[in-house]
């Protein structure tokens, strides 16, 4: 897959493009992306997606803190695994904001990035007019040269699976759902940070996650059985994300994953966590003691879920 930032290349091919932000990639998006590859395959061109650096409403109320599911590093991974030929990633401004729906068909998606059909969301809307619809696009598209098309929906369960579904599946800890929703595990990378490295002295060293992303979603409290990713390799883990009330440590926020079968110093570096079922909430035991003998229990128990 090709990814492009901003300018287009000017001997891109003619392609089939769907737009918006994309937050996860959810089964849904999928479900629309493959509508594009459908078409593209049909009509023996390209298939492309397009989204933004940043969420737009960041960008229009920049006071607001959005959430988010992906960084844009994630997404494109993404899509890449999705067979898209091309990514056009555009930093969403003030002046792109401002744009009409059709001069943003006519002058960014046909006259740079030569869109030939655009394949929408059901329910999407684009451009400074919001309250424009399918069949408004429809007509703009007819007037500059692109064929619009209208996506099917995909319900599970009765339900359209959302980007706002996911988030408030992970702030409940419900990660089981959650990456069904996303078709993968749901997964936060940072560097390894010094911590307190109390864990060491019980039999639990750990490492201390620092997420990259200042906005990407954390899981509810609580402790994870999880996959971790390390210079391509895999390890089983176990992750406790909370504030560690047993060692009374303070009300920061710490993310912290003990890695079964592995002894290397990783200060520094990078690890990507994926999230695999919630085990428990954390707890306040009333001694060391007390908290060594629960993770025992809770190692047992990951070692069931991911190695058995």
């Amino acid at each position: 897959m090709e990814i492009i930032y901003n300018t287009p290349n000017k001997d891109l091919s003619p392609c089939v493009l769907t737009i918006g932000f994309f937050d996860g990639v959810h089964l849904g998006h999928q479900h629309l992306i493959n509508q594009v590859k459908e078409t593209a395959k049909s009509l023996n061109i390209k298939s492309g997606i397009v989204t933004f650096s940043k969420p737009p409403k960041q960008v229009i109320h920049p006071e607001m803190k959005v959430p988010l599911l992906n960084t844009v590093t994630e997404k494109s991974d993404r899509f890449d695994d999705l067979g898209l030929d091309y990514c056009f990633i555009i930093d969403f401004t003030p002046e792109i904001a401002n744009l009409t729906a059709k001069a943003f068909l006519q002058d960014v998606l046909v006259k740079q990035f030569h869109a030939q059909h655009l394949v929408i969301g059901y329910d999407h809307r684009f451009g400074k007019n919001r309250l424009e619809g399918f069949e408004d696009y429809q007509q703009y598209g007819q007037e500059v040269g692109l064929d619009v098309i209208r996506a099917t929906a995909f319900i599970h369960e009765g339900e359209a699976i959302s980007s706002t579904r996911v988030r408030k599946l992970l702030h409940e800890g419900k990660v089981e759902e959650a990456s069904f929703c996303l078709g993968v595990p749901y997964r936060i990378t940072g560097k390894v940070a010094n911590g307190f490295k109390q864990g060491r002295l019980i039999g639990f060293p750990t490492a201390n996650i620092k997420v990259e992303e200042k906005n990407k979603i954390i899981p509810k409290k609580g402790v994870y059985a999880v996959w971790t990713h390390y210079k391509g390799n895999v390890y089983a883990g176990m992750l406790n994300i909370g504030i560690r009330p047993t060692f009374d440590n303070g009300k920061a926020l710490s993310i912290e994953v003990h890695l079964l079968n592995f002894n290397k110093d990783i200060y520094g570096e990078t690890l990507s966590i994926d999230f695999i079922k919630r085990l428990r909430d954390e707890e306040h035991f009333g001694s060391i003691e007390l908290l060594t003998a629960q993770l025992h229990k809770d190692k047992e128990i990951v070692k069931n879920i991911l190695l058995s």
